[in-house]
């Protein structure tokens, strides 16, 4: 990889690891302040859907191959996430994850910030998908199917958006195991990399 984008990859990095502990502080200091759920996500809800937005840039990174996920994964990854956001599980996980990319970028890191990263998705993800984006999903589609939520865009298409959110709802755990299942081989083969590292 070229000089130019182990710089870039750093910067990027850098500045989304920075961007997640900011919202994650401004998450947690709200909540124990006022106890109020919609004035926790009002504080940094802006800022997380434009980092969740920006964070698409991962997709192009493997689709360029200056990263060797891939295309698929990351796609699938920033789909769900993007769909609905889940504030505090979807911070502290991020927090972990871009710090872990942006020392990665400059070389090898510890291996604590590696075997956290590649660890705290076990406990994260499960209540993130489960309780947090499908409950979510779930507790919209009665508002959904009250106002007729997209139906311009759906209009053109042989099924609402309240049919989509339902047939994905059936569909986002076999999705979401694929990924999980994927995330576990990731797993093993950077902890055994590192460890090897670690031995040299």
């Amino acid at each position: 990889m070229s000089r130019l984008f182990k710089l870039y990859l750093l910067s990027y990095n850098s500045l989304l690891a920075l961007g997640w502990t900011l919202s994650l502080f401004k998450i947690l200091s709200n909540f124990s302040l006022t106890k109020s759920v919609s004035g926790t996500y009002a504080s940094a809800g802006e800022l997380i859907c434009f980092l969740q937005t920006i964070a698409f840039l991962e997709v192009i990174h493997g689709a360029i191959g200056i990263v060797p996920s891939g295309v698929l994964f990351p796609l699938m990854q920033w789909g769900g996430r993007t769909h609905f956001l889940l504030a505090v599980v979807r911070g502290i996980n991020e927090v972990i994850r871009y710090l872990h990319y942006a020392i990665n970028s400059t070389g090898n890191p510890p291996y604590w910030i590696t075997y956290l990263r590649y660890t705290a998705f076990i406990v994260l993800y499960p209540i993130g998908v489960a309780p947090g984006e499908m409950w979510l999903m779930y507790q919209a589609l009665p508002f959904i199917k009250a106002k007729n939520l997209y139906a311009d865009f759906f209009a053109f298409l042989p099924f609402s958006y309240y049919t989509f959110v339902v047939i994905l709802l059936i569909f986002y755990p076999f999705l979401w195991l694929k990924l999980y299942l994927h995330l576990f081989k990731q797993r093993s083969s950077k902890l055994l990399n590192q460890h090897k590292k670690k031995k040299i």
